[in-house]
């Protein structure tokens, strides 16, 4: 009876010790986070003084309020949704049939091809010959410049064909003796099982696509209606960054001695962060285990 309860009473102990531990672990891991959010809701000349922690000490919309007097600033919202929401659903269907291709154990080319494939991320021709392929396809000036080069990505591609390899093969034999052509088999079968190492690349390619405002500035700096969130908040940033007082209104270019650059950097870093954090909960429920589990009896 003793040991019975001297067992539960180190079990309670090390269980309020993993409570404790991984508390913290949340607190450290949330409070970059929380405090980037409080200074951008803080009044700008008060968050000079320093001293916010998680909580604005006056709390005020007038950093956002700012950002958003940028013209520019919308039609980058806008193209920057488009571009992401495209730019991942032809990402990953791309490199999931180009990954189901190099997993089929028949196809003789596997080999060399994946070879040709590996050698692409470790070699590359560099910006100048890129910018010369773009201006030669015709994609300059182009809202598919944001599209096009980044359709494949071998690494990707890589990585849903292990997820393949992983499959049971009887899965796709059996669909075989079912009367299943390959596209069947890769629409009705593969895609379905590989639901999770696709919501995956999903969020990578998507997050990739919303981050970058480089090849904005490259190939479509000087086409207003085709500016991107990211290279428009980054103007804003350069802007900011330009005064060592005060932050200048984009219109009037007048002294606005109410907002500092801090406050609109991290105003910045919430409009650009808060976007991706609201569709991973959506697609969190993919990050577990396959559906395979119990699929194939042997």
């Amino acid at each position: 009876m003793k040991q019975l309860l001297g067992g539960r009473f180190s079990d309670r102990l090390f269980d309020g010790f993993l409570y404790v531990v991984m508390s913290l672990a949340a607190v450290v891991t949330m409070y970059p986070f929380l405090n980037v959010l409080a200074i951008s809701l803080n009044d700008s000349m008060d968050t000079i003084k320093g001293g916010i922690t998680i909580f604005p000490r006056e709390f005020t919309l007038q950093n956002y309020e700012t950002i958003f007097r940028f013209d520019g600033l919308l039609t980058g919202l806008r193209n920057s949704v488009i571009r992401t929401v495209l730019g991942a659903a032809i990402g990953v269907l791309s490199a999931s049939m180009v990954a189901y291709v190099l997993s089929r154990q028949d196809f003789q080319a596997r080999k060399w091809l994946s070879v040709v494939f590996a050698l692409t991320m470790y070699f590359s021709g560099g910006l100048i010959p890129v910018y010369m392929l773009m201006r030669g396809l015709g994609l300059i000036g182009s809202f598919w410049v944001y599209i096009v080069p980044a359709i494949l990505s071998v690494w990707n591609v890589f990585i849903i064909r292990s997820y393949i390899d992983g499959l049971p093969a009887a899965l796709q034999e059996s669909a075989k003796i079912d009367g299943a052509n390959d596209w069947t088999i890769y629409w009705k079968v593969i895609l379905p099982l590989c639901q999770p190492v696709l919501a995956t690349i999903a969020l990578f390619v998507a997050v990739g696509h919303w981050n970058s405002w480089f090849d904005t500035f490259l190939y479509n700096s000087s086409k207003p209606h085709l500016t991107t969130l990211q290279y428009e908040l980054m103007k804003v940033l350069q802007s900011t960054q330009s005064g060592n007082e005060s932050y200048r209104d984009p219109n009037t270019q007048q002294s606005m001695a109410s907002v500092s650059p801090e406050s609109i950097k991290m105003a910045i870093t919430i409009v650009v962060t808060v976007p991706i954090l609201t569709v991973y909960p959506f697609l969190q429920r993919y990050f577990v285990k396959g559906m395979t589990l119990g699929a194939v009896k042997s």
